[in-house]
């Protein structure tokens, strides 16, 4: 484009030169010739790129880490005059961002349509656009272009491992009793009813007493006995480590047919403990176990315990945006919120931590008859300090269930060959707990 416009300063400088100098004829036909072509030239490119439009569309805007996202780019050129050649760039922040094509002679009420294929490799959301479409004459003398803000946003789970089994733990007792507390979704366990709300679901409706009382009522109910699920999640800042690393591009051809290439987690304890959080969580949610969630990242974060897959979806929402910049301990972080779980709940904490706070944590739930299970990042394998050896010892004097992964570990076998030292006969709630010293 720049040499095009040389060429045409070139030729008007010398046709204006050889006017004034001696009016040939010829030098007349080089001005008229240079102010001809750069007017046409000026014109379709700007009547070209008026009817330039670019759809993006996505059947889903929900991924996980490691998945192959496929997105649809449609080029319409609604003029009548042909665009020479279309640039589309995608300036998306989704990193390595799959869709910029270069066009050639896209004809008048013409469209261009093809498939955009990105490898996932970080969670968060990612806005799809801006992009940018240029294009410009047949003489390579002007380029217009225009910008198609985003309309819509990916959110990137965190990457799930596949647990084949793992031993849940049981509730307050073996028999199950109904706690005393009410619960928002339906369990074998009716404890009344109540006058309708609005947006109380019709199923709770119990119409003989409705019939009775001339007024609609809804059935109350109080939470199962089986045992809840908790995940704290250690963010403090001051306990997570990561190795210096590069990921690497996916090489296009390797996604022709949309197979799921297989993705290393970064040598990170943030990115592995999200996972491993992510996937337990998954796990719990398929057997039909209540899961709750506590962190304190940017924001101290709580999901009170649901076993409704979008109890799932609200997790791994939170999961996909989480950093490691907060300021509270897994202690001060169980302190902060343990004294509303059930007796008998099972409590993962899942932390890179080499300090006795987690100590302190897990002395702190059984305390209140909780079932603490340590999942520990080995942080010397990710760059940290030592000392997950002599934390791995003193959880296990007080018979804590702990799991110790190292990084580039299987956490799939991990996770699923973690073994629960607590029995159902081991705390109960008349019954003060006893450690071993």
């Amino acid at each position: 484009m720049r040499a095009g416009r040389i060429l045409l300063a070139l030729l008007f400088g010398v046709g204006l030169f050889g006017v004034l100098v001696n009016g040939a004829a010829l030098y007349s036909r080089f001005l008229y010739i240079s102010v001809l072509l750069g007017t046409i030239s000026w014109v379709w490119t700007r009547m070209s790129a008026s009817g330039l439009n670019l759809q993006r569309s996505s059947r889903v805007l929900r991924a996980n880490v490691g998945e192959v996202f496929e997105e649809r780019f449609e080029l319409s050129n609604d003029n009548r005059l042909p665009a020479i050649w279309i640039e589309v760039i995608n300036q998306s922040t989704l990193p390595f961002a799959a869709g910029s094509r270069l066009f050639t002679f896209v004809l008048g009420r013409h469209r261009r349509s093809y498939l955009a294929r990105t490898w996932l490799t970080h969670r968060g959301g990612f806005q799809l656009g801006p992009t940018r479409i240029s294009n410009g004459d047949p003489f390579g003398l002007f380029s217009v272009s225009k910008v198609i803000e985003p309309r819509e946003t990916l959110i990137v789970f965190p990457v799930i491992h596949e647990i084949r089994s793992f031993p849940s733990p049981p509730g307050v007792l073996p028999g199950g009793q109904v706690i005393r507390r009410k619960a928002y979704e339906i369990t074998p366990h009716a404890a009344g009813v109540r006058e309708y709300v609005h947006g109380d679901a019709m199923k709770r409706i119990h119409w003989p007493t409705s019939a009775r009382r001339n007024q609609l009522m809804v059935k109350e109910f109080e939470q199962d006995p089986q045992a809840e699920i908790w995940f704290y999640l250690d963010s403090q800042k001051a306990v997570h480590f990561e190795k210096p690393y590069q990921q690497e591009e996916l090489p296009p051809d390797s996604m022709m047919f949309v197979k799921r290439p297989k993705f290393k987690l970064p040598p990170s304890t943030l990115e592995y403990s999200i996972s491993i959080t992510a996937s337990l969580t998954h796990y719990f949610i398929g057997q039909r176990r209540p899961v709750g969630y506590v962190s304190a990242g940017q924001t101290f974060t709580v999901h009170p315990a649901e076993r409704s897959e979008r109890q799932e979806v609200k997790i791994l929402e939170t999961l996909a945006f989480v950093e490691a910049n907060g300021s509270l301990s897994i202690a001060a972080l169980v302190a902060a919120q343990s004294s509303q779980l059930p007796q008998g709940s099972g409590v993962f904490l899942v932390t890179p931590t080499v300090r006795p706070d987690i100590l302190q944590a897990v002395d702190d739930l059984q305390m209140r008859y909780l079932r603490p299970v340590v999942v520990l990042l080995n942080t010397e394998t990710f760059g940290g300090p030592r000392g997950t050896e002599a934390l791995v010892n003193s959880l296990r004097e007080r018979r804590v269930s702990v799991t110790v992964l190292q990084y580039e570990d299987d956490i799939s076998q991990a996770l699923s060959e973690i073994p629960l030292n607590f029995k159902t006969q081991d705390i109960r709630p008349w019954q003060t707990p006893v450690f071993s010293q």
